[in-house]
């Protein structure tokens, strides 16, 4: 009888706990938690450096330019010049309060530092929700106690973690330079609004296509529509300036830091991201897992003539990303060139002088000084194509792809160089439309297009053996430790910082000189120097064919 009641009450209490179980499973967020713990296992690494880098770069560059502008005046001054120059507008957006010193401590870092913010949002979402499904990941920890809706959950939860434990750091490293408490805690909040929204953007991309390259390009298609529609409504008047309410690096902007301050701005982003957020979560029940909501595009019936080699396969795989990235190039190109002429404009204050010449090094005039400035930008993100098109290495090893391929008569180094070939050659043509088109809209305003090829493309190709330094550098980390590849684009982040703000910052020499993207530079009409240039590419050189040893003699996957 005791042991008939024991067996009852021990059934009674299975089925209890199945449905207890059970309803919480059908929630969707069953093993949230896990899941969370494990994707911060993964990003570990990845997490901190990216968050130490960007607090460092608000908080470095507020505390030398404050100790370059040693008073107020002067600070001011600096500030009203570069409010009046459309050109600097348009790339880094526009000044509040040109009547607070405050104000050009941030000027270049407050919207470059949140779409550093919005790509690493954009990063950990992706890979915690498309990449992981890609690879069946997600359907392997579907096998455990885990509702559909967890990954994405998680996902989320530890992208708009960071991206708010970031914007709060760096609010902190701004007051702690000496900036005003009010406008470091706006900077704050642009940084949240602009990462938290690009949090959400990324949830919705994940659910639309299939694949991770998918999802980028539609992620990252948005911040780049973004970025242009902010610039066109910040260099408008009238109806058209309206379009910066269209962007969410705009709504960062109209909380007018250090200007009036405007904090209830930021339930703009914070309405829009909840939006998202719920369409994203909408959207996962209406798809199957590993599928995505818009369909994908067959490819041809034959395709023997395009898959007849590595090269061409590699070719095949990466072409419409490279033709996308190479219409940006040529359109940023030509709207540079156009408006480089009007640079003059802003080269009354020897403070802004001598803060243009650190940033640009020595040119003839200050349009050229401003061209070579943006050129040293344009580089580094022909170097983040360059990782990228590298870096396919790895989407396609995880992926199985590339044990189908040996499986042929293809050796490790052929299919090593297919996409080598395609990232330094890819990288190279970038800065060959843009030297192009920069010339091609300088031209338009001063002097012919053939006189300003002449003048502008040695400085638009110059930099190219120091993007294919970066580009060997993931090549070179694919090759002897390829899980840890992301160190590829955080030695990026590292050059950008040290190569473009050092001087700004007061970094020493050997600091500066770390990123290759210092060395080799050529002004607008300057003489090239070669030696610096050959060096870079043996350097190049060396860590592709490290790259070819260490990958032929590791295991795949």
């Amino acid at each position: 009888m005791t042991g008939r009641a024991t067996t009852s009450h021990a059934t009674t209490s299975h089925a209890t706990t199945s449905r207890a179980t059970t309803g919480h499973a059908t929630t969707g967020l069953a093993g949230t938690g896990a899941v969370l713990r494990l994707a911060l296992r993964r990003d570990r690494v990845l997490i901190p450096l990216c968050v130490l880098g960007l607090v460092a770069l608000a908080g470095s560059s507020a505390q030398a330019t404050v100790a370059v502008y040693t008073t107020p005046a002067a600070a001011v001054e600096a500030t009203r010049a570069i409010a009046a120059s459309p050109a600097l507008v348009a790339m880094y957006g526009p000044i509040a309060d040109p009547d607070n010193p405050d104000s050009v401590t941030v000027f270049k870092t407050f919207l470059m530092g949140g779409v550093f913010l919005a790509l690493l949002a954009f990063a950990l979402v992706r890979r915690h929700t498309r990449t992981d499904e890609e690879s069946g990941r997600t359907e392997l920890l579907g096998a455990g106690v885990l509702g559909r809706r967890a990954p994405l959950a998680a996902a989320v939860v530890l992208a708009g973690s960071v991206v708010v434990l970031t914007a709060a750091l760096a609010t902190a490293s701004l007051v702690a330079a000496g900036v005003g408490t009010a406008g470091s805690v706006a900077f704050g909040l642009g940084w949240a609004g602009i990462g938290l929204t690009f949090t959400a953007v990324t949830a919705v991309a994940a659910q639309l296509t299939e694949t991770s390259r998918g999802c980028s390009a539609w992620a990252l298609g948005a911040l780049g529509l973004a970025y242009v529609v902010r610039a066109v409504g910040d260099t408008s008047s009238g109806a058209v300036s309206a379009l910066t309410w269209l962007s969410p690096l705009g709504w960062a902007e109209k909380l007018e830091m250090f200007g009036a301050n405007r904090y209830a701005v930021v339930v703009v982003p914070l309405v829009v991201t909840a939006l998202l957020l719920g369409l994203a979560f909408t959207l996962l029940e209406r798809r199957d897992l590993g599928a995505g909501l818009l369909p994908t595009r067959p490819g041809p019936a034959s395709a023997e003539a395009s898959l007849r080699s590595p090269l061409a396969l590699a070719w095949r795989l990466q072409r419409g990303a490279l033709t996308g990235w190479v219409v940006g190039f040529a359109v940023l190109g030509f709207v540079l060139g156009g408006v480089a002429t009007n640079i003059t404009s802003m080269v009354d204050s020897p403070e802004v002088q001598d803060m243009l010449r650190k940033m640009g090094g020595d040119a003839a005039t200050f349009s050229d000084i401003f061209l070579s400035t943006e050129v040293h930008f344009i580089a580094v993100a022909a170097a983040a194509y360059g990782i990228s098109a590298a870096l396919r290495l790895r989407s396609e090893e995880t992926g199985l792809h590339s044990e189908q391929v040996l499986a042929t008569g293809t050796t490790r180094r052929q299919l090593l160089a297919s996409h080598s070939v395609v990232a330094l050659a890819g990288s190279a043509l970038l800065m060959v439309v843009f030297g192009v088109t920069l010339a091609a809209g300088y031209g338009r305003q001063s002097g012919g297009v053939g006189p300003a090829l002449g003048h502008l493309l040695p400085t638009a190709l110059a930099p190219i053996p120091a993007v294919w330094v970066c580009v060997g550098l993931a090549l070179a980390i694919f090759g002897s430790m390829p899980k840890v590849v992301y160190v590829a684009w955080a030695l990026l982040a590292g050059f950008l910082v040290v190569g473009e703000f050092g001087p700004l910052l007061g970094l020493p020499t050997a600091a500066v000189d770390l990123s290759p993207f210092s060395h080799g530079a050529v002004a607008p009409g300057s003489a090239v120097q070669g030696l610096p240039l050959v060096v870079l590419l043996a350097i190049a050189a060396g860590l592709v064919v490290a790259s070819a040893r260490t990958f032929r003699r590791r295991d795949i996957g």
